[in-house]
């Protein structure tokens, strides 16, 4: 049986993620819509962005190295009250940014990378309209592959 590579393999190395972000935020921040949300957002913001999503696609652990966990970035949405337009646009220049900078565009990726996107930030939306955080500080990092069912509820450790 072939060594099946993880999304974050297939898609390069952390600097493929640092440069997603960094070039996604940079657009984001003068977007007329989303620039308001992300105005006053840490100068660390990117970077953790970047590492928690390069460790959901099987990336080093930078992100929970960190401090950080799935319920601290779930507590970053909350009562930030996010719309569908707002994350449709998230969604909308990201992918824009992805193909600008070279990220992997075949289908099997793209579809692994949308389907975690999608995942994502309706997560994100919902939590966006609680005043308290839902998670448990001990819930699981999401892992997301090729295909399965991924998210905070199945762990392959």
């Amino acid at each position: 049986m072939k060594n099946i590579p993880t999304l974050y393999e297939w898609a390069g190395d952390q600097q493929t993620f640092d440069t997603l972000f960094k070039t996604f935020y940079a657009k984001v921040v003068k977007d007329d819509l989303l620039g308001e949300v992300f105005k006053n957002m840490s100068p660390e913001h990117v970077k953790h962005v970047s590492h928690f999503v390069a460790e959901v696609f099987g990336g080093e652990k930078l992100y929970t190295q960190e401090g950080g966990s799935h319920a601290a970035m779930v507590g970053k949405h909350i009562g930030k009250m996010l719309t569908e337009e707002k994350r449709q646009r998230w969604i909308r220049l990201l992918l824009q940014t992805a193909d600008e900078v070279g990220l992997k565009s075949d289908p099997e990726f793209r579809s692994a990378f949308v389907g975690y996107l999608e995942w994502g930030t309706r997560i994100a939306v919902i939590n966006s309209q609680l005043t308290e955080n839902p998670m448990k500080q001990s819930e699981p990092m999401p892992k997301w592959g090729w295909g399965e069912t991924g998210g905070p509820y199945l762990s392959n450790d």
